[in-house]
């Protein structure tokens, strides 16, 4: 999940999430003029009571992820019942991995999952981090490896059973679950990235960039292209790689290993820097 914009969308179907009493269910979620409700998924969760509502928002108000964190626990030990919990938490989850803080987004992640442990947002954080982070020097390795596939596996297939979709427009569902399911093929695709698998990284990478072609994935796209290289398809590869350099910024991380590989690949098949036209 390290596309920031798609946090409009994660929020706007969170809206209402955290609905107190039946008429403001009502408020909250009926859809804009012209449009229809995409069809009840699962039911958002509810708080019980009004001071539970107005903890939550007051939670759920903060910025800061470590201020953030502390009010999320402060409200579950006051709220222990609470179906609001994994809403905090997953916010808090998503303000760690704003902050790069890999080790409480795997936390608050793997905390989400306490309370729904089918919840697809929850599934890629921790499948993310043990795919980006796992080294081979790891002595539990193959475990890792292993609970990051199972975990970005299930997500796709609990993106279409465990999102709240009661109320909310169609094309704001689907974009969401089609970045959720981007972000799942893209951590599929880095896992095979990472074992050399080449031709199978390649087919799950470019799943990840069709399937939300409207917001690709920089170091998906970046992933691929050196896939391809790797197997000596270097006039897609370039193009991957174009892709890639305009998606990312030179001076960062990403932009300067994009840069090179397209570099790379130029000299490589004698200065073309597109795919020659069939």
């Amino acid at each position: 999940m390290k596309r920031t914009a798609i946090m409009i969308l994660v929020a706007g179907l969170a809206i209402s999430a955290g609905c107190f009493g039946q008429s403001k269910t009502a408020a909250q979620t009926t859809p804009p003029a012209g449009q229809t409700a995409a069809p009840a998924g699962k039911r958002p969760p509810q708080a019980k009571t009004q001071p539970e509502f107005d903890a939550y928002n007051t939670a759920a108000a903060i910025t800061d992820p470590a201020a953030q964190e502390k009010a999320a626990d402060e409200f579950a030990a006051k709220y222990p019942d609470s179906e609001l919990r994994p809403l905090l938490y997953k916010s808090v989850m998503h303000s760690y991995q704003q902050a790069n803080n890999g080790d409480k987004m795997l936390t608050m992640s793997q905390k989400v999952l306490t309370f729904d442990p089918d919840d697809p947002e929850a599934l890629l954080g921790v499948a993310q981090v043990l795919a980006e982070r796992t080294r081979d020097t790891d002595a539990d390795k193959d475990q890792k490896i292993a609970e990051a596939r199972k975990n970005a596996e299930r997500a796709l297939v609990t993106v279409d059973t465990d999102i709240p979709t009661a109320g909310q427009p169609p094309d704001r569902v689907e974009a969401f679950k089609g970045f959720l399911k981007s972000e799942a093929y893209a951590i599929l695709g880095t896992l095979d990235f990472n074992a050399k698998a080449w031709a199978t990284a390649e087919a799950t990478l470019k799943k990840s960039i069709d399937v939300f072609p409207q917001q690709p994935d920089p170091i998906a796209v970046f992933r691929l292209s050196v896939a391809l290289d790797m197997q000596g398809k270097y006039p897609e590869a370039i193009k991957y790689a174009d892709q890639a350099v305009d998606l990312t910024k030179a001076g960062t991380g990403a932009g300067d290993a994009a840069r090179k590989e397209k570099d790379r690949l130029v000299q490589l098949v004698g200065g073309i820097s597109e795919p020659p036209a069939k």
